[in-house]
């Protein structure tokens, strides 16, 4: 229980619930969505969901290790410009110089309960081990799949700056982090955190919480400006109007890191669906995009493959540029666009 109870974090102290009291998305104790967000479609309940869990659904796992390849993340030439994703929504961006890492989590499991909700065989690669020196660590909301205590933990002497929602701090400090190395930040606000780069919070349709108690710490995406590059980057998030108006304050984009996977027609309203996907895409202007929240974890009822192989049909209908690496393959950033990708996912149904 002691070990639970340290990878629960801690909810924000009173200093902070003050402040966020003054804050037009924060009532009653709680941070709120643009849109009204019922967790689940009308109509529906956790009881019938659980039971529909327990039907067997063909494919939600992979038959056999997904492929992946070894990166050394260590010893990147300086001037290269790339993403390299771990799986999920866990991925490395090294940009102009400066070292990104999003949402890490290389624990094996997106649950406190050991064996549970484990990553897939071969999308378990990378540790912490693996990463270097970051200059910027992202954390998109507190969820066990996007914010992993033993991860974090490993990271702790490697990470410069960790860059989160309201509230989500409180977790780090809780876990040994110097205040100093915390920024908060509400949607819209913006941090210059070297010359020519900004880090600017921007709204999600989602939720928060390690636990029972929802939205006592905010849920984001994030615009991130380079010298040369632009890039939005989605956590997770539903449809909403959001999108449109982050792209028209800060878009056009190089490429979007968008949510596909874990969706369920059930709960369509903090998740993307994948016929909502282009749309997003389109609104946010932006020229490129990967898919991600898939690939690693088990947190839905639909196959394994089948947000890649979704994404990929309606990006080719819309003429919409998509990057499809595997896992640990690079992205090279300075040429989106001009790489034609395997659908790697076909070999592994």
């Amino acid at each position: 229980m002691k070990g639970l109870k340290k990878q629960l974090g801690q909810f924000p102290d009173e200093k902070r619930k003050e402040y966020f009291s003054t804050l037009p998305n924060y009532l009653n104790g709680r941070f709120q969505n643009i849109l009204t967000t019922p967790a689940l479609l009308e109509g529906e309940s956790m009881t019938k969901l659980l039971l529909q869990s327990l039907c067997k659904i063909e494919n939600t796992s992979p038959k056999t290790a997904l492929p992946f390849v070894e990166t050394d993340l260590k010893n990147l030439q300086p001037d290269e410009n790339v993403l390299v994703w771990f799986g999920h929504s866990s991925y490395f961006i090294q940009a102009d110089g400066k070292k990104f890492l999003i949402d890490p989590v290389f624990s094996g499991n997106a649950s406190p309960m050991p064996g549970s909700i484990k990553a897939f065989q071969g999308a378990d690669y990378y540790k912490p081990e693996h990463m270097p020196d970051i200059d910027f660590l992202l954390i998109s909301h507190d969820h066990w799949d996007h914010l992993d205590y033993k991860t974090v933990h490993e990271l702790k002497d490697k990470v410069g700056k960790v860059i989160c929602g309201l509230g989500t701090g409180q977790h780090f400090e809780y876990w040994g982090w110097s205040f100093d190395k915390i920024i908060e930040k509400n949607w819209w606000e913006s941090i210059d955190i070297a010359e020519d780069f900004r880090v600017t919070l921007t709204p999600a349709r989602h939720f928060s919480g390690r636990l029972l108690n929802r939205n006592i710490s905010l849920w984001t995406s994030f615009v991130l400006k380079t010298p040369a590059k632009n890039f939005f980057l989605g956590g997770d998030s539903g449809y909403g109007n959001h999108f449109t108006e982050i792209g028209e304050k800060y878009g056009p984009f190089d490429l979007a890191v968008m949510e596909a996977g874990q969706y369920n027609e059930k709960w369509p309203y903090i998740h993307t669906l994948p016929n909502q996907l282009i749309t997003e895409i389109k609104e946010l202007k932006a020229q490129n995009f990967i898919p991600v929240h898939n690939s690693k974890f088990k947190l839905a009822q639909h196959a394994w493959y089948e947000p890649l192989e979704l994404a990929s049909k309606y990006a080719e209908e819309s003429n919409m540029p998509i990057s499809l690496p595997m896992i640990g393959e690079k992205v090279n950033l300075d040429s989106l666009g001009t790489v034609s990708w395997k659908n790697w996912w076909e070999e592994y149904r």
